[in-house]
């Protein structure tokens, strides 16, 4: 069992794999070279998965920020006889072009002390535990550091003073007075007859050096929002940023695994993966808070990904982030879980699961960014037409819906509405897409049909709302949807209604809002889950399309308070405590905030509306 809490971590990225950090010091998960490579600490999930420590000798009090304009993050430990500072950060290399930050990546996880005050003991404990804490590998001393070698890869520490070499890893303690630095470092390589060696202290502080400077070359280039929480919508621009995979465009929905929706449940899943869903609407979010240049490699990696000889192959809801189909989901016995939350799992069964809406989250960003689509080759055109097709031709038939539910098909409002989604950006966009007219009619009396559907079976008269699912009496908050899809305008009295119905009834005493009932047993799963911080963000967004800006803004301040202090977001909180629950930090949460201050600033006139420069 580990006892740090989610919300106590920081993310460090260089956008090929991400580590944590507690603010105490402790990287409890890195995976490298991928975000869904095995983990070489993995203290987060179980005690003895291993973790890199640096802290003060002393106790402490510890604040932290991530300096500007980018994901190094700086933590200032004060105690009884010093202050030291410590300056942290995945390496993305050189800060050349902004649009292909971290393709140098050199795999380095640099950490910089430097004591600004007083005097201070620092302590350094490094035990690497690689494939999940499998591996306990062979740790030798070496010129600058010491060397790791064990399973696929070899690992080695740089440190600034000789480290003392124990059968768990290594350790050391130095002193250092106001005014003294140094740089310790952690290099992935695979596993070679050389593997890497140590870097030099001149090596390393240019390593971070080029890092700061990489990821602000990137903010300047891309930021431009400004309009109301602009910091909020800045870091989680970046936050989005680092969960891209740089060698393909592919986007993970959030670095890590098995962080449950229930303290001590079962409902824990492998996140690390290119959800087609999340990675639409990253760019999505990315158009706002960061004016994305990344929108040809994204298309680019889902075009590839999805590429099939087959022609009524449906579209996978998501990939590996090299474009691997099969994901097929295992167990790790041998790790106790966070808070005893088993099973650990890695991979991810819903990899094949039938789920519609797919195709409205993709050909909706395609119309955002509808110049790029009609400069594009040939392929993703055709692509895109098949999307649109199968859409056509499948929203007919019962998924698994948004919700990856493991229980049975049903005829899921949403799935239907991202049907309807995506026939009609489709239509926007026919004659960058080359439809013939007999596509283009075609097209046009399935969107009717979907609308018609929707508004006859959607509409639960008993209820007052439209509710999850065709013929079910059970509310859900994805239809808050409707509007934000431009389905029915926001003052529409059903939608009035639905938004009503999903305050009082899926709402709890943090007024914060939940997915759906779980009690319904609509997702074959025991257990509960907490309160769903992207359905929070829906309801603020949808509450100022229908013109009631002052609860959208309070709804808003609520979920966004959920945020750590550096800003950044889990999937859900626990109800009663507000501690953070679920994958961290989870791109969905990050991309509902930005969605939902754009859109309250939009609503409200020219002075709170939000501009791109």
């Amino acid at each position: 069992m580990t006892g740090d809490d989610i919300e106590d971590h920081a993310l460090l990225s260089d956008r090929h794999g991400a580590a944590l950090v507690t603010r105490s010091g402790t990287v409890d998960w890195l995976c490298l070279p991928r975000f869904d490579s095995p983990s070489v600490f993995g203290s987060l999930l179980d005690g003895d998965a291993g973790h890199w420590s640096l802290r003060p000798d002393a106790p402490t009090r510890s604040r932290r920020r991530y300096l500007d304009g980018t994901l190094v993050l700086r933590t200032e430990h004060t105690c009884a006889e010093g202050a030291l500072v410590v300056t942290e950060a995945l390496a993305t290399g050189p800060p050349l072009d902004p649009h292909r930050l971290g393709a140098e990546a050199p795999h380095v996880l640099v950490r910089a002390i430097a004591c600004t005050e007083g005097r201070v003991r620092v302590r350094t404990s490094f035990q690497p535990r690689p494939e999940y804490g499998v591996v306990v590998p062979l740790v030798s001393s070496a010129d600058g550091g010491v060397r790791c070698d064990g399973g696929p890869l070899a690992l080695s520490l740089s440190s600034p003073a000789p480290p003392d070499v124990t059968s768990a890893g290594a350790t050391c303690a130095l002193d250092l007075s106001a005014g003294e630095e140094g740089y310790f470092a952690l290099q992935w390589s695979p596993m070679s007859r050389n593997g890497p060696g140590p870097w030099s202290q001149r090596e390393l502080a240019d390593l971070l050096r080029d890092t700061v400077e990489a990821w602000r070359g990137w903010s300047r280039a891309h930021e431009g929002y400004t309009g109301p929480w602009r910091d909020l919508v800045s870091l989680s621009g970046r936050v989005l940023q680092g969960l891209s995979y740089q060698p393909t465009g592919a986007i993970v929905a959030a670095p890590t695994t098995s962080l449950p929706e229930q303290r001590g449940g079962e409902r824990n899943w492998d996140y690390r993966y290119a959800w087609v869903r999340d990675a639409a609407l990253t760019m999505d979010a990315l158009w706002v808070a960061a004016c994305p240049d990344e929108a040809d490699e994204f298309f680019s990696f889902m075009t590839r990904a999805a590429a099939t000889g087959r022609s009524d192959a449906p579209l996978q809801i998501m990939y590996g982030v090299g474009g691997e189909h099969d994901l097929a989901e295992r167990e790790l016995p041998h790790l106790g879980g966070w808070y005893g939350s088993r099973p650990v799992r890695v991979g991810n069964a819903a990899w094949d699961q039938h789920q519609l809406d797919v195709y409205g989250e993709l050909l909706s960003t395609a119309a955002r960014f509808a110049d790029q689509v009609r400069a594009a080759d040939p392929p993703l055109r055709a692509f895109l037409v098949r999307l649109a097709d199968t859409a056509a031709r499948a929203w007919h038939s019962r998924d698994h819906g948004i919700w990856e539910v493991r229980g049975r098909p049903r005829h899921f409002l949403h799935s239907k509405l991202m049907c309807w989604v995506a026939l009609d950006r489709a239509l926007g966009m026919a004659d960058h897409l080359g439809a013939d007219q007999a596509r283009v009619r075609a097209w046009e009396q399935e969107r009717e049909r979907i609308r018609t559907a929707i508004l006859e079976q959607g509409w639960n008269a008993g209820v007052g709302a439209f509710t999850q699912s065709f013929g079910d009496p059970s509310l859900d908050a994805a239809a808050l949807m409707l509007p934000i899809t431009g389905f029915l305008p926001g003052d529409d009295p059903r939608v009035a209604a639905t938004i009503d119905a999903v305050a009082e009834h899926l709402t709890g005493d943090s007024g914060l809002v939940r997915r759906y009932d779980t009690a319904s047993g609509v997702d074959g799963l025991s257990g509960q889950e907490g309160d769903f911080l992207l359905c929070t963000f829906w309801l603020a967004q949808a509450q100022a399309l229908a013109g009631r800006t002052g609860q959208a803004r309070a709804t808003f301040e609520r979920a966004a308070a959920r945020a750590n202090d550096l800003g950044l977001l889990a999937e859900q909180t626990e109800a009663g405590t507000g501690r953070m629950l679920g994958n961290f930090p989870q791109a969905l949460s990050h991309i509902g905030l930005v969605s939902a201050a754009w859109t309250i600033a939009q609503r409200e006139g020219p002075h709170g509306s939000a501009v791109r420069r």
